[in-house]
C-alpha cells in the first residue's frame, strides 16, 4: 500500500478532524475500546473540542488566537470510542522560562495568551501564591484541558490519560518539570502520577472568558518523570 493509499484508508476510517493524527498504543484504553490519537496542530484541538456540546470552552493556553504555540512546543491527545466519537480530551505544552519562573509566567498572564497587554481584560489577573512555583524554571511541560464524557468518568481514565501525557512529554521534550493546575476535589480524590502539590496554584479570573477558579499546583520532577518512565519501559 503507498503512503497516499494509507492516507485514504485513515481519512475512511476515522473522522475527519483527526484524520492528520497519530494513533497512539495504550492497554488500558484498548480494554476500554477507546482509541488514541495524538496531533500536533491546535486549530484542528479546538475544532474538535468546540463540537463537544458537554464540554466547556478550551482555556486560552491552548487556542491559537489567544497563546501562540510553536511547532515542537505542543501536542494534544484524544479518545474516540468505537462509534467514533469523542470521549476524551487533553492537550500539553512547553513553556520555555529560562529566564522566568512559573510564578512569574502566571501572574504575568503570559501563560495564557501571547500578549496580555492586548489581548487580556483590564480586570483580568492570576495570583500564585504556591512556593514550588517560583522554583520551577527551564523547561517547563504544562497539562491542561482534561475533559472525559460522563459514561467514562470514574474508570480510572484521567490517570490513564496522565500515564500517556507523562510518556508522551518525557520522549518529546524530557522537560525539568511536567505540571497542571487542578481543583482541590481532584487532588483530594488522589492524583498518583503527581506525587507533589501544593494549594495556590492559580487564583485566577479571566473576564471574557468566564472563568474564576482557584486552583491546586501539582507536578512531577523530570528526575521522577525519568524514573517513572524508565520502570514502566522495563516492566513491557
Amino acid at each position: 500500500m503507498t503512503v497516499d493509499e494509507r492516507a485514504a484508508a485513515m481519512c475512511a476510517r476515522f473522522p475527519v478532524h483527526v484524520s492528520r493524527s497519530i494513533p497512539i498504543y495504550d492497554t488500558m484504553a484498548a480494554q476500554k475500546d477507546i482509541n488514541l490519537f495524538m496531533g500536533f496542530d491546535f486549530h484542528e484541538y479546538v475544532s474538535i473540542t468546540q463540537a463537544i456540546p458537554t464540554k466547556g470552552r478550551t482555556f486560552p493556553n491552548f487556542r491559537p488566537d489567544r497563546s501562540t504555540i510553536r511547532p515542537g512546543e505542543g501536542y494534544w491527545v484524544v479518545g474516540l470510542d468505537k462509534n467514533n466519537d469523542v470521549v476524551l480530551t487533553n492537550a500539553t505544552r512547553l513553556y520555555d522560562l529560562s529566564h522566568s519562573n512559573f510564578a512569574e509566567h502566571l501572574r504575568s498572564l503570559k501563560a495564557f495568551y501571547s500578549d496580555p497587554i492586548v489581548q487580556a481584560h483590564i480586570n483580568d489577573y492570576c495570583a500564585c501564591i504556591a512556593p514550588t512555583a517560583e522554583e520551577m524554571a527551564g523547561r517547563i511541560a504544562y497539562n491542561g484541558d482534561l475533559w472525559a464524557r460522563r459514561d467514562f468518568r470514574g474508570q480510572g481514565v484521567a490517570r490513564m490519560i496522565a500515564r500517556v501525557t507523562h510518556r508522551l512529554s518525557y520522549a518529546i521534550w524530557a522537560p525539568d518539570f511536567l505540571c497542571a493546575l487542578v481543583a482541590r476535589w481532584r487532588v483530594d480524590k488522589g492524583l498518583p502520577h503527581y506525587p507533589h502539590h501544593e494549594p495556590g496554584g492559580s487564583i485566577l479570573r479571566l473576564v471574557e472568558e468566564d472563568i474564576a477558579e482557584d486552583n491546586w499546583l501539582v507536578w512531577v520532577t523530570g528526575d521522577e518523570l525519568k524514573s517513572e518512565v524508565d520502570h514502566c519501559c522495563k516492566d513491557l
